[in-house]
């Protein structure tokens, strides 16, 4: 299969590795890498995660405060959000799609 990541998810990602390199960038570098290194697995096991909350999606839990929203479509894995557990997922404006 295919990788995608989505604009949105690409923001998500950068946003959490800056927040990291601000008090430790190896950790950030080694997140970083966590996340890629997952997003490459499920190309390969795309079922590996459950299913999400949004109808159509699925959840990798890539670390205990963090996981990975992604959808499976033919033959593409599109990684659409990279949430901090604590953030409200789905967001408000998705809320009736649940």
């Amino acid at each position: 299969m295919k990788l995608e990541w989505t604009a949105s998810a690409k923001h998500d990602l950068k946003g959490v590795v800056e927040y990291i390199w601000a008090d430790n960038p190896e950790a950030a570098q080694r997140m970083n890498a966590r996340f890629r290194a997952v997003a490459k697995l499920l190309t390969n096991q795309p079922y590996s995660g459950r299913p999400g909350t949004l109808p159509g999606t699925r959840e990798f839990v890539v670390h205990p405060n963090y996981r990975m929203v992604y959808r499976i479509r033919e033959e593409i894995v599109s990684i659409m959000a990279v949430v901090h557990t604590s953030r409200q997922w789905p967001p408000a404006e998705h809320e009736g799609d649940a």
